[in-house]
């Protein structure tokens, strides 16, 4: 692999903590949800952090996509909603819907747009066979 970016983050506490981006300084607090048996509070935590990374960088492939296909995209939104859940094993998973709303294109164009990205998309290939993801189009009608 060729490097075009590197960052890092560490993080102090665990899910309750504090985590830092190494090379910015961007810091946030973290907290662990009433659901998984935390305090809730106004932190962030793990499976919010990656729903952003993750809707981000798919916006960014279904960008590249439509560029390469010449198509706008107009007020485009991706909506990634990430849960965390136990599988057969009593192990912990992630399992994530993405909600890919893009006006002005017809059903079989919005399809085709969407599984490209996500055959490009690098969260997308990072979890391949390893969490369900599910891809929704919305269009106008």
């Amino acid at each position: 692999m060729k490097t075009l970016y590197t960052t890092s983050a560490t993080t102090a506490g665990g899910r309750a903590g504090k985590a830092t981006v190494n090379n910015d300084g961007l810091s946030l607090d973290l907290s662990v949800p009433k659901e998984l048996g935390g305090e809730g509070g106004n932190g962030a935590n793990p499976e919010q952090l990656f729903a952003m990374g993750y809707s981000s960088c798919y916006g960014s492939a279904l960008q590249h996509v439509a560029a390469q296909k010449k198509v706008d995209l107009g007020d485009f939104t991706v909506t990634a909603e990430v849960s965390l859940g136990k599988n057969d094993e009593g192990d912990f998973q992630l399992a994530v819907i993405l909600d890919t709303y893009i006006p002005g294109v017809s059903l079989e164009e919005g399809e085709e747009l969407i599984n490209e990205a996500h055959e490009v998309c690098p969260y997308s290939r990072a979890t391949e066979d390893n969490i369900d993801v599910t891809l929704n189009l919305l269009i106008d009608e």
